[in-house]
């Protein structure tokens, strides 16, 4: 049996005991898995030299990349054409705030970054399929995305929607197989859980339609609230949880602390995108500005007021390091991308 194989069937162990009768035969379909893992990268050590947002953009947005490229597909291996759109999207670079986020929280709680990468490539892999769909015309049809014309745009409608969907199935696939967990079954199924709820109905595709329903009418706060706690918030959320689920040790107190941080900083990101569609322009956003109030949503600044939105992502911000103050001076790589959300021009 090869090792990914292996982790196929000690999750699918964990997968029946800790859920309630689930059928570790739903999960066989991984052993069929063509995907191949490099050996782990190795840990990187932080340069004293190195303000801690120079360090971070310097090591986890390079890891990401490169752990990204070995989890996706080849352009040359067959079906051609759907790796080359998986790759255009998954690999167009970007802030890489959600796997920052996961290697940040891994290093406040002291977690070996090859046990996380897994978490953050999946949950970079999910954010990319997102972004395809989004931009799709049934959707926000939208031409431009990171600098780039969007996936549909640059092949065509079906790829881009069989790209996404592969996206998403790889982003599993990585959890399961990647070999940084080890035998930690019972932790890969709690990763599994966070990524599949957050991505799910009851997050970032539920907040994605009520989204699309909300366009064109006056929304409550409490209603835009609740879609951008799911549309954005819950997969923000999730690159947490699923570092805390990677750590051997976490007392309840810290778990809930990284909750609330990963909660409001969640909402503060998308308060903060709000503003910036705007007050930046289309060159630094990467995407086209104005698109929120070309298809009529509903955003902070138009029910809130422009200085009251601002208030209001620097209010959360706030609350979000207030929570960290259990964690002390560890805190400070989570603490450096929330000043990030909140400063960003893009």
């Amino acid at each position: 049996m090869s090792p990914a194989d292996a982790r196929r069937s000690n999750v699918a162990s964990a997968c029946d005991s800790a859920t309630n009768g689930f059928d570790a035969a739903d999960v066989k379909w991984l052993a069929n898995s063509p995907i191949a893992f490099p050996e782990p990268l190795d840990s990187v050590d932080n340069d004293d030299e190195l303000p801690m947002n120079e360090y971070q953009s310097k090591h986890y947005s390079q890891r990401i990349e490169d752990v990204l490229d070995a989890c996706l597909p080849a352009e040359d291996v067959e079906p051609t054409r759907l790796h080359e759109a998986m790759r255009y999207s998954a690999l167009a670079g970007g802030k890489r705030i959600r796997p920052r986020l996961v290697y940040a929280t891994a290093e406040v709680l002291g977690v070996e970054v090859d046990r996380v990468d897994a978490a953050a490539a999946a949950v970079e892999l999910i954010h990319a399929y997102s972004l395809i769909h989004d931009d799709l015309p049934a959707m926000d049809d939208d031409a431009l995305r990171r600098g780039k014309p969007t996936s549909h745009i640059e092949f065509d409608e079906a790829t881009a929607i069989l790209a996404g969907d592969a996206l998403q199935a790889l982003a599993f696939d990585v959890v399961v197989t990647h070999e940084g967990l080890g035998d930690r079954p019972a932790q890969r199924v709690a990763v599994l859980s966070t990524l599949a709820h957050a991505a799910g109905s009851q997050g970032m595709v539920g907040g994605q339609i009520l989204d699309m329903g909300g366009e064109g009418r006056r929304l409550s706060v409490a209603e835009l609230e609740q879609i951008h706690n799911l549309k954005t918030g819950a997969l923000l959320r999730a690159c947490v949880m699923m570092a805390a689920a990677s750590a051997d040790r976490l007392s309840d107190e810290q778990r809930h602390a990284l909750d609330v941080f990963a909660t409001r900083i969640g909402l503060a990101f998308q308060v903060h995108d709000d503003v910036l569609d705007i007050e930046s322009t289309t060159e630094k956003l990467g995407k086209t500005q104005g698109a929120d109030i070309a298809h009529d949503k509903a955003t902070y600044p138009a029910l809130l007021g422009l200085a009251e939105a601002k208030a209001l992502a620097d209010r959360l911000y706030h609350e979000a390091i207030d929570a960290l103050a259990i964690f002390g001076n560890a805190a400070a790589p989570l603490l450096t991308i929330a000043a990030e959300i909140v400063k960003r021009d893009h």
